[in-house]
C-alpha cells in the first residue's frame, strides 16, 4: 500500500491506470468500508481510498469536531486490506477556491435528511467530484447504508461522468443488527443496545407499515419509549421510484433519522 499525502506524487503512480475502483471515506474505517474495498478489488485492477472529512458537508461545526479521528489505526486496517493506494489530502488542495455552491444535483436532496441538513448533499457531489477529476476512476463504491446520498451521487455521475460507475453495496452490520457506521464509535454500550432495538422493531414490522395495516405514529411512540429524544423523519419510500427514471419494480424500504444523545443515526431498512 502505497501514502500519498500530496496530490502531485499520487498523479506519478495512478496517471496510467485504466481500471482504478475508487473508495471515498472520512475514516474511521469499519466493516462496511472494508465490504466495498473488498468489491472494488474483486472488480479492479487497483483500488485506491481516500480518506478526508469533507468540513462543508457537515451542517454543525460540533458534529465535525467530534468526528472520530483515528488515522493511525485507518492506515494499519487498510494496510491489512492490502488496498494498492491510500490518500490523505489537506484541504487545500481539494478546496483551492472553496466550495462549488451552484453545483445542480437531484431534487431527491431535498426530502429526507435535506429537510435537515441544508447543503449536505451539495457538499458531497461536490468533494467526490473533485476526487473524480483528480483520480479518473473507472468506478466508485459507495454503501446503501446512506441511501439518499447514494442515489442523489450515482444520478449526478451518470449525468455528468457516463465512462465512471457507481457500485452500490449491501449494508453491513453488526451481529446486533445496526448498520456499521464511524459514528457508533460515539456511543456508550447503552446507547447501542437502544439502536439494536430501533433496527429490529423497525425489521420485524416493515411488511405491516408498507401495506398500512399499522401507522408509522406507533413504530415512532415506541421507538421514544426506548429513550430517544428526536425522530428527524421515519418515511416508507419505494427505491425505484426515487430519482427519474423510475422502474415499475417496486422495492420498499423504511427510512429513518433519529438522535441519541448529540449522535444522528440513519438507515434504511
Amino acid at each position: 500500500m502505497k501514502i500519498f499525502y500530496k496530490k502531485d506524487n499520487l498523479l506519478k503512480y495512478i496517471l496510467n491506470e485504466k481500471d482504478l475502483g475508487f473508495v471515498p471515506t472520512m475514516g474511521a474505517i469499519h466493516k462496511g468500508h472494508l465490504n466495498l474495498i473488498k468489491k472494488s478489488k474483486d472488480q479492479c485492477k487497483k483500488t485506491l481510498v481516500t480518506i478526508y472529512i469533507n468540513k462543508q458537508q457537515f451542517n454543525k461545526k460540533i458534529d465535525f469536531l467530534k468526528y472520530p479521528k483515528v488515522l493511525n489505526k485507518d492506515i494499519a486496517i487498510l494496510k491489512k486490506a492490502k488496498i494498492d493506494y491510500l490518500y490523505i489530502p489537506k484541504s487545500k488542495e481539494i478546496y483551492p477556491k472553496g466550495a462549488n455552491k451552484n453545483i445542480k444535483i437531484s431534487s431527491f436532496s431535498n426530502k429526507l435528511c435535506g429537510r435537515f441538513r441544508p447543503g449536505h448533499f451539495k457538499a458531497v457531489v461536490d468533494v467526490i467530484e473533485r476526487f473524480i477529476k483528480i483520480i479518473s476512476p473507472k468506478k466508485i463504491y459507495l454503501g446503501e447504508k446512506d441511501m439518499q446520498q447514494l442515489k442523489i451521487v450515482e444520478h449526478y455521475i451518470k449525468k455528468n461522468y457516463k465512462h465512471i460507475k457507481v457500485v452500490a453495496c449491501k449494508t453491513a452490520r453488526e451481529k446486533n443488527g445496526v448498520a456499521y457506521s464511524s459514528r457508533n464509535k460515539l456511543l456508550s454500550v447503552k446507547q447501542m443496545k437502544i439502536s439494536s432495538k430501533i433496527y429490529r422493531l423497525i425489521l420485524n414490522n416493515k411488511q405491516k407499515l408498507v401495506k398500512r395495516k399499522i401507522p408509522i405514529k406507533l413504530i415512532k411512540n415506541k421507538i421514544f419509549k426506548l429513550g430517544v429524544k428526536k425522530i428527524d423523519y421515519i418515511e416508507i419510500l419505494d427505491v425505484n421510484n426515487l430519482i427519474k427514471p423510475y422502474t415499475k419494480n417496486k422495492k420498499y424500504k423504511i427510512f429513518i433519522a433519529y438522535y441519541l444523545g448529540f449522535v444522528r443515526l440513519i438507515d434504511n431498512i
